[in-house]
């Protein structure tokens, strides 16, 4: 009479188990928290280490710092460049590598916009007034003023010597 109320008991327990590692995956994913947006996270662009003249290179620094529930960032942030009517996207910095950063509530993350400053009133420039910025995961985007100056272009505006580099954890 022993052996069949051990062997249920340890049937109850192994399904017990599975049920606990089921339930506990799930509810971690959870707690990891969807893709980051704009209206969970506090944006600062800058300050800049901006390129003085055409042809110097500057680094625009973007930094989010989570206010909300967590959430992922999980690729590379998008980015375009505006001004006189013309939009021009961003490339990914060459040798980039994305990575999956899970922020908590307060925790920061990071990335960077490298540009190749461009001659005002250039054919291969554009003259940009306005940065903006989409998350990985998330279709919503927010838009900063751009005052670093015209863009250069490689080989036309549209082709622009300008790339967002991978998001870092910011911080401890």
């Amino acid at each position: 009479m022993r052996t069949i109320p051990l062997a249920v008991t340890a049937v109850a327990s192994a399904l017990l188990l599975t049920a606990c590692g089921g339930s506990g995956s799930s509810s971690g994913d959870s707690k990891n928290g969807s893709a980051c947006s704009f209206d969970g996270v506090a944006v600062q662009v800058g300050p800049a280490s901006t390129a003085p003249s055409a042809g110097d290179t500057g680094e625009v620094p973007v930094s989010l710092t989570n206010q909300s529930k967590p959430c992922t960032l999980d690729g590379f942030a998008g980015a375009s460049l505006e001004g006189g009517g013309t939009k021009v996207a961003l490339t990914t910095q060459q040798g980039a590598k994305a990575q999956k950063l899970k922020l908590a509530k307060g925790d920061a993350a990071s990335f960077t916009i490298t540009y190749v400053r461009g001659k005002a009133g250039d054919k291969l420039s554009l003259a940009a007034t306005k940065l903006v910025i989409t998350l990985p995961g998330s279709s919503d985007s927010a838009s900063y003023k751009w005052s670093y100056g015209p863009v250069q272009g490689k080989t036309s505006v549209s082709d622009s010597d300008a790339s967002v580099g991978a998001f870092t954890q910011a911080g401890d």
